[in-house]
């Protein structure tokens, strides 16, 4: 409790400061997080090499600094959103079709948004919750600390989003469905889940635990399910560009769906690969069941 009573202040401090102050606070952070602390730089070059085997050295280590840099601007950009006016918001993230979703909203049409973490998601969240006619329900993974989570809350929630524990999401849903309000529901769907419960998939040349989560919800109440894909256009600036997966998922053969997602992400990935979030865990664990899908 004591941390976060000392940190909020600091955090809002330097939320509140102009953009070209943050991104040189960025450049300063980066000197410190990449040259000197040398944050999670293992892991960042091992899932780089893995997911990369053609690349050569040289391509790996460019790769690695736009990352460091990158990082670094969002999570300056994440505190930013404590304080970003409605005005800035729009200015700095932008919705490419926003038409694609609100065509099933006039339907009154629940929907699902499978995204990664690409871009600033964050941002892509608070931006979505200002325009959409849907309750849009992000889900999230409880934080430990009590007053974090409590915080990160407030953060996603400030234009409209309900912020929504994973577990809780079914009832959510259904509590707003009872009321005959439509919700789009957000899975960031790149987390590691529980290697036991987890799909198992070739994912950046490598075996990946998939959360089923965002296929399980989706068939069960036929919800159509969108991609989100947060594009960075430049240093401070990212434009939302939604794509439809499957318009009908009980009628997708079982996993059809997942694989879906999945590779729409790894495709992105491909094309942009510093903006993909290195610097997670995400392949801490080993499939010893052997049931790996192409």
């Amino acid at each position: 409790m004591l941390i976060y009573y000392i940190t909020l202040p600091f955090i809002y401090l330097l939320s509140a400061l102009p953009f070209k102050l943050l991104y040189l606070i960025s450049d300063f952070l980066f000197l410190i997080l990449y040259h000197i602390v040398g944050y999670r730089k293992k892991v960042v070059r091992e899932n780089l090499q893995k997911s990369f085997p053609k690349k050569s050295e040289k391509e790996l280590k460019q790769i690695e600094i736009a990352f460091y840099h990158h990082l670094c601007d969002l999570i300056l950009e994440s505190l930013k959103a404590y304080t970003i006016s409605e005005k800035e918001l729009r200015k700095h993230c932008t919705t490419k079709n926003p038409e694609i979703m609100e065509q099933f909203a006039a339907k009154g049409q629940s929907i699902c948004i499978a995204m990664g973490h690409y871009g600033n998601w964050e941002w892509a969240g608070q931006r979505v919750s200002i325009d959409t006619k849907f309750k849009l329900l992000v889900l999230y993974r409880k934080i430990k600390n009590v007053y974090f989570d409590k915080f990160m809350q407030r953060l996603r929630s400030r234009f409209g989003a309900i912020p929504v524990e994973m577990r809780e999401t079914v009832r959510a849903i259904l509590d707003y469905q009872k009321n005959k309000i439509p919700t789009a529901t957000v899975f960031i769907a790149d987390q590691t889940p529980p290697p036991e419960n987890a799909y198992w998939l070739n994912f950046l040349n490598q075996n990946t635990p998939v959360f089923k989560g965002t296929e399980k919800i989706a068939s069960k109440y036929n919800m159509p399910v969108l991609f989100g894909q947060v594009h960075k256009v430049k240093r401070g600036f990212y434009e939302i560009e939604l794509s439809i997966l499957c318009e009908n998922p009980s009628e997708l053969s079982e996993m059809e769906l997942t694989q879906l997602h999945t590779k729409k992400l790894e495709e992105y990935i491909h094309r942009k690969p510093e903006y993909w979030l290195w610097s997670h865990r995400r392949w801490k664990h080993r499939n010893t069941l052997n049931n790996l899908h192409s």
